[in-house]
């Protein structure tokens, strides 16, 4: 299944269940927070089937308060390659990304 396809049909679950209704980008934007730490929390103890999981509710959660904005992740995902795509640099040890200087 393609990813807008998948994205249409979270939002069409959201919206059955009233949970846009009933909710607000905030309260999304708080749960996405919420399962975000459980992805960190399933890094922390190398379990894949807890991390697969985790990176899945986490965008459902971002799903949701997308359509709060009338976004979808994709038109958001294009928006930051779109930034970042002409961007020069390299990842040094320890996990920085230095900038190329113009």
């Amino acid at each position: 299944m393609k990813f807008d396809e998948l994205q249409e049909k979270v939002v069409s679950w959201a919206i059955e269940r009233d949970i846009v209704k009933h909710s607000t980008p905030r309260a999304q934007l708080l749960k996405a927070m919420s399962e975000f730490g459980e992805l960190a929390d399933a890094e922390g103890k190398g379990n894949l089937d807890d991390i697969q999981d985790g990176i899945g509710d986490t965008l459902v959660c971002l799903i949701i308060y997308s359509h709060f904005y009338g976004l979808t992740l994709s038109s958001c995902l294009e928006l930051a390659y779109n930034e970042i795509k002409n961007r020069k640099g390299t990842m040094i040890p320890g996990g920085v990304f230095v900038k190329e200087e113009k």
